[in-house]
């Protein structure tokens, strides 16, 4: 199983609202990301700089790299692109990291 993390940037003021959309994630969503065999996913806020990291396990890496593919992808990105820093594509700016420390 490979382990993914990745930061991204949420807009100063916005820290409630993002918390509020997540908690209410939508049910199509979820489920997409369970079928593309997603795992074990979080999302933490350094509230100092607004900078969102996010790690995850992913077992089948295909899945996960065609869910930018997926039209309730799509919608999330444009559902949330008010409260990110965005690409063109309304994906969220991320920044893969480089894993250097694993404690099993």
């Amino acid at each position: 199983m490979k382990r993914i993390a990745f930061k991204m940037f949420l807009l100063k003021g916005f820290e409630e609202e993002y918390k509020k959309r997540h908690a209410e994630i939508w049910p199509e969503l979820e489920n997409l990301l369970k079928e593309s065999r997603v795992e074990d996913y979080s999302i933490f806020l350094d509230e100092e700089t607004h900078v969102l990291f996010g790690v995850l396990k992913c077992s089948n890496e295909m899945k996960y790299q065609n869910l930018p593919l997926q039209p309730i992808m799509q919608k999330w990105w444009e559902y949330n692109k008010d409260i990110m820093q965005t690409n063109d594509d309304n994906s969220p700016k991320s920044i893969s990291l480089e894993e250097v420390f694993y404690l099993k």
